[in-house]
């Protein structure tokens, strides 16, 4: 098992921990509680996947993928307690999962032959979609539309990537490391900073008081 393939399945526990989470805040039953914890887990991924028209999507060919998401389940009502109280773990762990999630959705799609630019993007969409469908199934306007820098930092990361990649004969594992460093402390900064996007204001209409 590769270094990239562990931490990839501890960002799979993680993010499906989020989902159950929000799932739990907003009261659904058990049932419901997986569902979100799955989409939101590889929401991104089979996103990228449809989009990239690669089938089967990565989680039915991997069954480790939806074990670790069963997993989170029960682990996350047993220790639903302690949870809470690692708020700080569980963002480090959430920075170090979308850094990794954009870094192999970028290698799916440039594995297709895609203009490096698109797989950025797609690096992205694999690290954000899963948390963008999480909120819109529990009604709530998804984050990275709203607060915190998150696409964003995936984004940059994502163009470390791509310039290391092409123009340093730098080995995959410290390209690796750099990206994610990069978008862990695009994140810190951000929510320690309290910085976001600038936000959407919507101009007067003409006559109104």
């Amino acid at each position: 098992m590769s270094l990239l393939y562990a931490l990839d399945i501890i960002g799979t526990f993680v993010f499906a921990i989020s989902g159950i989470r929000l799932a739990a805040k907003k009261k659904m039953d058990l049932f419901g509680a997986m569902v979100i914890g799955f989409v939101t887990a590889v929401g991104g991924g089979t996103t990228r996947d449809v989009l990239l028209g690669s089938y089967p999507v990565s989680w039915v060919q991997d069954v480790n993928l939806p074990l670790t998401i069963a997993l989170a389940v029960p682990f996350t009502f047993i220790f639903r307690k302690y949870i809470v109280n690692l708020k700080r773990t569980f963002f480090m762990f959430d920075t170090i999962g979308i850094a990794l999630f954009t870094i192999s959705g970028m290698q799916k799609a440039l594995s297709t032959g895609i203009h490096p630019a698109l797989a950025i993007v797609m690096g992205m969409v694999s690290a954000v979609m899963g948390g963008v469908i999480r909120d819109i199934l529990c009604n709530e306007i998804p984050l990275i539309f709203r607060k915190e820098i998150y696409a964003t930092a995936c984004l940059a990361g994502g163009l470390v990537f791509s310039l290391l990649d092409y123009y340093t004969d730098l080995t995959e594992n410290v390209i690796y490391l750099i990206t994610t460093v990069v978008i862990i402390a695009i994140r810190v900064v951000s929510i320690k900073y309290d910085l976001s996007m600038p936000k959407m204001k919507d101009a007067p209409m003409d006559g109104a008081d």
